[in-house]
């Protein structure tokens, strides 16, 4: 064999979301599909992502709250958690203990999505509209375009939530039907025009 066929891929990677231990649990799969319907989600991994990320974040919370309050290690890396929690709008300015880290829920996290902001600042009629509205490029959030419903955004960038400057929504040129029902009312125009010349 050549050398190209015994390489290995030694790239590195973690799960991403964790699959529930009991699957068939009805109280669980009930809120599940409420929670998949209310924010607009695609499939329940999308929200096992999200329980999986709130459990590493309150994980780390918890073990640091076990060290003395003066621990160097608990000052720093209570603090980064905080700062990074404030800074998604998970937690305001006023609780910036790692007790509320704890009190942290899904659904603070879910309504953190573009998704979900896009919809409440009524650029879309509903969540379904604005996943579609992110997915077909029409979203921004300051400059940089955005394609991910997931995205989660930042406190600061909140009020940049806008239409895309290349999107028939915010300015741009109109979309491939609107141009196709332009193209095919120009001529009907011209023979109306003609008609009353006659």
């Amino acid at each position: 064999a050549d050398a190209g066929s015994r390489m290995r891929n030694y790239r590195n990677f973690s799960k991403t979301s964790k699959s529930p231990r009991r699957p068939f649990e009805k109280e669980r799969i009930d809120s599940e599909l409420k929670l998949v319907g209310q924010y607009g989600l695609r499939c329940k991994r999308e929200l096992w992502r999200v329980q999986f990320t709130l459990a590493k974040i309150r994980k780390a919370a918890r073990q640091l709250l076990t060290l003395p309050e003066k621990d160097p290690k608990r000052i720093f890396e209570g603090n980064a958690i905080l700062r990074r929690c404030t800074r998604l709008g998970l937690i305001d300015e006023k609780r910036q203990k790692l007790d509320y880290v704890l009190g942290l829920k899904v659904e603070d996290f879910l309504e953190r999505r573009l998704q979900t902001l896009v919809q409440k600042r009524s650029l879309a009629r509903s969540v379904h509209q604005a996943r579609v509205f992110v997915r077909g490029r029409h979203i921004r959030v300051g400059k940089q375009m955005v394609t991910a419903p997931s995205f989660m955004v930042r406190v600061e960038s909140e009020n940049h939530i806008d239409f895309a400057v290349t999107s028939p929504y915010g300015g741009g040129k109109p979309g491939r039907a609107a141009r196709r029902t332009a193209k095919r009312g120009a001529p009907a125009a011209e023979e109306a025009n003609d008609d009353e010349d006659n």
